[in-house]
């Protein structure tokens, strides 16, 4: 692979792509009434998803420069070095190995990076896992007084907790009856407080998901939740007020997800309780691993597994499918069109299946995680404008909140519209289907903002003169289309799968490593540093800049 970032800016397809910004006049109506075969060419399958790409703003002309830019900078090298393990995350000197977590275990030939038996390993702990959910969901693993668990938090961040929660939302039919996930993130007291209230202790039972063991707000949100544990069953009579009664009451109603074993014993987790992963997971690319420990709870291993082989459907056809045809390539050189060279700045994730109403924030961190960088991998300034600001809400409520602005507005923003056939519950509305009515919102949304409406045609409807521009639609407005038959784990895990790998294309056409996170290490640091000064320390804060000190101050005077 080459170890230098080929500066795309440098390519011909660059240019010629420049060539073709400075030269287009985007008229979608008039593209599509020209050209009847459009949306059969321009759209494309990958596992269950079917994906249509015509209403975005590029020609034939622009698709194959795009694909040939891919070329250039030497994408499929990129693609087999990550799915070899190779170490492509160099910053920290490391192989990024997520595909392999969802290898199946009849995979061949065996994967073996730095001397790791990676599909021995991987398919161990996975047993692991599913033995462990298995003993929970059969009624096996019991708290202190005996009464099987009802209720799973999981206490993480980041990747710890936006990727199980939001799986477990999306899949809430498949959880199992009588078994409810709650999830802790947030440092501030009040996550914790609220989760747990109304939780009956003899019932819960937490998962503390953090690799090191070490994270500042989910070691403080897992001390909290073991006092909680405590107070209540101490309260109900659960357990007598002995150290020895309590190491017992966290070893029956905690688990962890870590490889700091030492860490994890010294907080009263039996290590045996204790799944772990490896330094090639990246916390936002790690839900399918052991992190995902309290979704294999919720909708059981076999349910995993379908998840599992949604991610390596996808992954099958990233690493073997001709650009031409490869959905996260032409996905991802499509961002890198609209960043580069329509100057697009954000981009909205728009799911019409409630399910799916976090999806937009997991896919916050996977991208801007990922590609907020300003460096290339060797470490020199990068040549372009890199990554986007990802948003979205479900359809139909940001129809009412901000499409204003996406169909009128002055900026361009690229949406993926996701939806699904068959609902997870088919209602009717007298003799309307609920599900129905739905989808024509996501089919009218794509088609409004593709084709808009002219001055002419507002007209038409007898509108006052006075009035016509402000209803005018420009139209014009690239979207993805994004269907599946059902929103199942398959599927899940294939949606994922999908902007995991778009994300990976422009982070190797930028040149950038999309592994590492370093940006978000100085806050932390600082917090750190900062927090004597917040609780009283005078030496702490005459050491603080003259805003933050005045800010410290008004919140000390303020405190009750």
């Amino acid at each position: 692979m080459t170890t230098e970032p080929i500066d795309a800016t440098a390519t011909t397809a660059w240019t010629d792509l420049t060539a073709q910004r400075d030269a287009l006049r985007p008229d979608l109506r008039a593209w599509f009434a020209a050209d009847p075969g459009r949306t059969e060419r321009l759209t494309r399958t990958v596992g269950d998803l079917h994906v249509d790409l015509s209403k975005n703003l590029v020609t034939d002309q622009t698709l194959e420069s795009l694909v040939r830019l891919a070329d250039e900078v030497r994408l499929g090298e990129h693609i087999e070095a990550m799915f070899s393990g190779e170490h492509i995350n160099s910053t920290e000197d490391r192989a990024v190995l997520h595909t392999a977590l969802r290898r199946p275990a009849s995979a061949s030939p065996a994967l073996v990076v730095d001397g790791q038996q990676v599909d021995t390993d991987v398919q161990a702990e996975l047993e692991k896992v599913f033995a462990f959910a298995d003993k929970v969901r059969s009624g096996a693993w019991t708290g202190v007084t005996g009464a099987r668990v009802a209720t799973v938090v999981n206490i993480g961040i980041g990747g710890s907790d936006l990727g199980p929660v939001m799986a477990y939302e999306a899949l809430a039919p498949y959880v199992q009856d009588g078994l409810e996930l709650r999830f802790v993130s947030n440092i501030d007291p009040t996550d914790l407080a609220e989760t747990v209230q109304g939780l009956d202790p003899t019932t819960t039972l937490f998962i503390v998901a953090s690799k090191t063991f070490g994270t500042i707000e989910t070691l403080t949100n897992a001390r909290l939740a073991r006092e909680w544990l405590w107070e209540q069953l101490l309260a109900a009579g659960a357990i007598e007020d002995t150290d020895e009664a309590r190491a017992q009451a966290v070893a029956s109603h905690f688990v962890a997800v870590s490889t700091a074993l030492d860490k994890v014993a010294a907080f009263g987790i039996d290590p045996a309780n204790a799944f772990g992963f490896w330094d090639w997971v990246g916390g936002r690319y790690s839900v399918d691993s052991a992190i995902g420990t309290s979704l294999a709870i919720a909708i059981g291993p076999d349910g995993f597994r379908d998840f599992l082989s949604g991610f390596h459907t996808v992954d099958e056809h990233f690493r073997t499918t001709p650009f031409t045809q490869n959905v996260p390539v032409l996905m991802g050189l499509l961002n890198v069109w609209y960043v580069n060279f329509l100057d697009a700045a954000t981009h909205a994730v728009l799911p019409y299946a409630q399910h799916l109403h976090r999806f937009p924030a997991y896919l916050q961190q996977l991208t801007m995680e990922s590609n907020g960088k300003s460096v290339r991998w060797d470490g020199t300034p990068v040549t372009t404008q890199t990554g986007e600001v990802f948003w979205g809400e479900p359809g139909t409520n940001g129809q009412h909140a901000f499409y204003q602005l996406i169909h009128q507005g002055t900026r361009l923003v690229p949406a993926d519209f996701i939806a699904v056939a068959n609902p997870a519950h088919p209602l009717k509305d007298g003799d309307t289907d609920v599900h129905e009515l739905l989808l024509a919102n996501f089919f009218a949304q794509t088609k409004a903002l593709a084709f808009g409406k002219t001055a002419d045609e507002v007209r038409a409807e007898g509108t006052a003169e006075e009035i016509v521009p402000a209803r005018v639609f420009t139209g014009s407005r690239p979207t993805t289309s994004i269907l599946a038959p059902a929103l199942t784990p398959s599927v899940l895990g294939q949606l994922i799968a999908l902007y995991e790998h778009i994300t990976f294309v422009q982070g190797v056409v930028w040149g950038i490593n999309s592994f590492d996170q370093w940006g978000v290490e100085l806050g932390k640091k600082l917090a750190l540093e900062i927090a004597p000064a917040v609780s009283g320390d005078a030496e702490a804060l005459v050491a603080q800049d003259q805003s933050t000190r005045s800010l410290i101050e008004y919140y000390r005077a303020h405190r009750g």
